[in-house]
């Protein structure tokens, strides 16, 4: 069995200062991903006694930027997708296993006013040429903070929100794309009509404390890994940042 962990730590540096290696003392996964750590080479040495670590840095400073932290050592790493114009920003990392590929991904955000919508529209379809490139090879596991509530079930507010970022039938389509593609979103699969269940809460307006979230950060698999799936939970006890853990068990 193994235990994964994806948690958008919204800038590691202040995370740290929040119970974030306790965090992952505590939870003990075989794999730890992180996103938008905000930081440059050298801005931290974490200590992680037991786990390889591989970053992946935005060239904008304070910015963007995942990790990987893994028991095991991989057969192989890689940072991006090999397409120079979505490498700039740390956003994805690939680790090659015995059995699959785990990806951390941090897609980019259409932000607001939807300034980056058309962006956002490439770089999903190259991600997701991308995953299917790689599943030639192996099965692959790719989490992370994919900026997207996919259906009504998956926010508080979804009639107010749906021209916002993250809820544009545009990312919907390109998350239903992806699924279609041959995909499993992990936490539906166990828990497909569970409402009230986010990840994501904007600081504004007591957000969280009225658990008035959003479910953007996921366990997504190949469908031949359907029959390994153990459980996938999202951990909305664990504060520290304005997103929460997610977890996938596999066997």
């Amino acid at each position: 069995m193994k235990k994964m962990i994806s948690w958008n730590v919204n800038g590691l540096r202040a995370c740290l200062g929040k119970g974030f290696l306790e965090y992952v003392e505590k939870t003990d996964a075989d794999i730890f991903c992180i996103q938008e750590s905000k930081l440059q080479e050298g801005q931290v040495d974490l200590e992680l006694p037991g786990y390889h670590q591989y970053w992946n840095y935005a060239e904008k400073k304070g910015y963007s930027g995942t990790a990987m932290f893994t028991k095991e050592e991989p057969i192989a790493v890689t940072y991006g997708i090999g397409m120079e114009e979505h490498d700039r920003e740390g956003r994805v990392i690939t680790a090659e296993f015995a059995d699959y590929y785990v990806i951390t991904c941090y897609t980019p955000n259409s932000q607001d006013g939807l300034k980056r919508l058309d962006y956002r529209m490439q770089w999903e379809d190259a991600f997701r040429g991308y995953l299917k490139k790689l599943e030639e090879k192996k099965p692959v596991i790719f989490c992370g903070d994919l900026n997207v509530a996919h259906k009504e079930i998956d926010l508080k507010n979804p009639k107010t929100n749906r021209k916002n970022a993250g809820f544009t039938d545009e990312e919907r389509n390109k998350f239903t794309e992806l699924l279609e593609a041959g995909f499993i979103d992990t936490f539906r699969f166990f828990y497909p009509d569970k409402e009230g269940i986010y990840s994501w809460w904007s600081y504004r307006f007591s957000a969280r404390a009225k658990n008035a979230g959003w479910r953007i950060d996921y366990f997504c698999t190949s469908q031949s890994l359907k029959d390994r799936l153990i459980s996938a939970d999202i951990h909305t006890d664990i504060m520290g940042s304005d997103h929460c853990p997610v977890e996938l068990v596999i066997g």
